[in-house]
């Protein structure tokens, strides 16, 4: 790799995209007038979409032996779907467009961890020196695009999402390639992958604990919004989220331990547990904008444990496939029933009830989690004070 200064230029464009379109997309719908459960409906189906998505480019990314321009050929169809989704206010076209730009946005996801993943690795770095990047755009554009909204109308996102992609279409030019030699997801390498038990009960884990965090993702700026809030102080809700993650991913090097993983996981759901269950009983919506915060000890910290986790069980052959499958239900999987479960539970008995639901499922990933540390987290902990051999973490 001749450099990382492109490829931190790109995560915090990507995610700065990410933020216009995973936290806004719920907020435009609601300034377009439509229900909690069709909202739900939608980005529940996105959720469909991005499954077979995200596979499907990691497979051609490997057939032709490229990121990069796969990456260009994604982001420019993003960029004309995105543009037009945000431009229109027909139901029957938000969802064709809102489809149209799952299919080519999300996909991104999983390719630029990959290249993040490799640049740090060829550079001598960590992987959080440029996930740090991805959390700081998320933060900054989180907080824009609030102001835009609100001041421009909901309409205007339109014109912030093709400019933001434009820019990262040209960064892109630029940025090194990395050559993907993992293997494609297939159903025998699947097969093989869920064999082992402490796998799947990983898997479980984080099936668990991320409904209750795509749920909040999806409701939270609709919810701000019943309280009396604006389409601002949902993007600053969303800038004091994605803004604490920045020192975490930063520190990651410090605090991410081997061993610790499934007790750091545990640790991200209690507190995810205390803000869900705070949520439920905030009135005031810029308490409930402070409260996210708290974020400074959930996602960054689930995140970045469980790929760690991950990495350090699955065999080496099958780490491509392993980091595919964890996107898919973290984002994928979870999203699907995460939108459409806390549509209708929405819509049916109101905010206080879903989030009240939500820090039940998060204490439960929590205790999930301290069941499997005391399973398999002494078993690791050997493992870690072992010289590094060929299945060593990245």
């Amino acid at each position: 790799m001749r450099t990382s200064a492109p490829v931190k230029a790109f995560n915090f464009l990507f995610f700065a995209l990410l933020a216009i379109f995973i936290p806004f997309l719920p907020v435009y719908f609601d300034e377009q007038g439509l229900s909690p459960s069709q909202i739900g409906f939608i980005v529940g189906t996105g959720g469909f979409i991005t499954i077979v998505a995200q596979p499907l480019w990691g497979m051609i990314s490997d057939r032709t032996k490229t990121i990069r321009k796969v990456l260009l050929l994604l982001l420019v169809c993003a960029i004309m779907t995105g543009f037009v989704l945000y431009h229109t206010g027909t139901y029957s076209l938000i969802i064709l467009f809102a489809m149209l730009t799952y299919f080519f946005l999300m996909p991104v996801d999983p390719l630029t961890e990959s290249l993040n993943f490799r640049v740090a690795e060829s550079a001598g770095i960590s992987y959080g020196s440029l996930r740090t990047y991805g959390a700081l755009g998320y933060a900054v554009m989180s907080l824009f695009a609030g102001y835009i909204m609100t001041s421009y109308g909901a309409h205007s996102l339109a014109y912030l999402f093709a400019a933001i992609g434009l820019v990262s279409f040209v960064i892109t030019l630029f940025m090194p390639d990395a050559p993907v030699s993992g293997k494609p997801v297939t159903l025998s390498s699947l097969k093989h992958f869920l064999s082992s038990r402490e796998t799947l009960l990983f898997l479980i884990l984080v099936f668990i604990s991320s409904i209750p965090a795509r749920m909040n993702d999806t409701y939270l700026g609709v919810y701000i919004k019943e309280l009396g809030g604006t389409a601002s102080l949902v993007g600053q809700a969303w800038f004091l989220a994605a803004g604490s993650e920045i020192v975490v991913f930063a520190l990651s090097f410090w605090w991410l331990r081997k061993g610790s993983e499934l007790m750091l996981i545990a640790f991200s759901g209690f507190f995810y547990f205390v803000r869900f269950f705070a949520s439920a009983w905030i009135e005031d919506p810029h308490l409930l904008a402070y409260l996210q915060l708290l974020q400074l000890l959930t996602f960054p910290v689930f995140y970045s444990a469980a790929i760690q986790y991950l990495y350090r069980i699955v065999p080496v052959e099958w780490r491509a496939t392993g980091q595919t499958v964890l996107a898919l239900l973290f984002f994928g999987v979870s999203g699907i029933i995460a939108s459409f479960a806390g549509g209708a539970l929405y819509e049916a008995f109101g905010g206080r009830t879903l989030f009240l639901t939500i820090s039940g499922m998060s204490l439960a990933g929590t205790l999930f989690g301290i069941v499997l540390y005391r399973i398999y987290g002494h078993r690791v902990r050997a493992a870690s004070a072992e010289p590094a051999g060929e299945d060593a973490p990245e």
